[in-house]
């Protein structure tokens, strides 16, 4: 599974990888514009034109992990998907829920296109 937020290493919520394989340092293909959900947590949206690939980290889950502790812990604006990597291959990601209800404010990140770079822009320690 593609991970670009919290649950990355160093992150608050990469705890509940529960020592998953860390697989590798990864991109997403450019195929999908990078948002912060008020500046809480990043989302993805697939586009077919103006996309970038977004910064990430991919690890081998079980699906007993994915279904009793990580996607429990995901926020209701994302859904889980099916992304394109750098490499062409396909990757399960969360997603932004389509059609997102705006429950906070999306700002776009896309240029950044790294959660972690993100937040260092807001003064935050890297998550």
């Amino acid at each position: 599974m593609f991970l670009n937020g919290g649950a990355m290493r160093g992150g608050e919520l990469h705890h509940l990888l529960e020592g998953a394989p860390l697989l590798a340092e990864t991109r997403t293909a450019p195929r999908y514009r990078f948002f912060s959900v008020g500046d809480r947590f990043p989302g993805l949206r697939p586009v077919t034109e103006g996309g970038a690939s977004i910064a990430g980290e991919l690890y081998d889950l079980g699906w007993e992990l994915l279904r009793e502790r990580l996607l429990p812990a995901e926020p209701p604006e994302l859904e889980l998907g099916v992304i394109e990597l750098a490499d062409g291959s396909p990757s399960l990601a969360m997603l932004l829920r389509r059609p997102y209800t705006p429950a906070a404010p999306l700002t776009d990140i896309t240029a950044t296109a790294d959660w972690r770079a993100h937040l260092r822009t807001l003064g935050e320690r890297p998550r």
